[in-house]
């Protein structure tokens, strides 16, 4: 029994999401690729693939691709930081930690929105 002996803390958390993000931009390159591949067999096979990218599924799936996307990303920033040495300290650590999490989230949300509204 883990839970009286050990508490996930969010420093833990974000390393172990940015791995699973990872591997979800590499499983999405795959749906990319598919979608290119799709566009050069002709309008049958994009059609196919359009209608499956259009489902609720399909775009539950782009909208979890581009926030893996970003988070990734930002995350990824933040990994530079550290390589300078800065923000080990556990309060800059935790602040830039939760700006990683509200910037993966605003900025997928305003991607989204981007390409929603034009």
């Amino acid at each position: 029994m883990i839970g009286p002996y050990y508490r996930a803390q969010l420093t833990s958390m974000l390393s172990i999401t940015h791995r699973l993000t990872g591997l979800a931009l590499a499983f999405g390159t795959v749906f990319l690729a598919a979608w290119v591949t799709a566009a050069a067999a002709g309008p049958e096979a994009f059609g196919v693939f359009a209608g499956l990218a259009q489902s609720v599924i399909g775009k539950l799936l782009l909208v979890a691709y581009t926030w893996a996307l970003l988070y990734h990303l930002c995350n990824g920033i933040r990994h530079l930081f550290w390589d300078t040495g800065r923000g080990f300290d556990l309060k800059s650590a935790y602040a830039s930690g939760y700006t990683v999490v509200a910037a993966s989230l605003v900025l997928t949300a305003s991607v989204w929105a981007f390409a929603l509204l034009g």
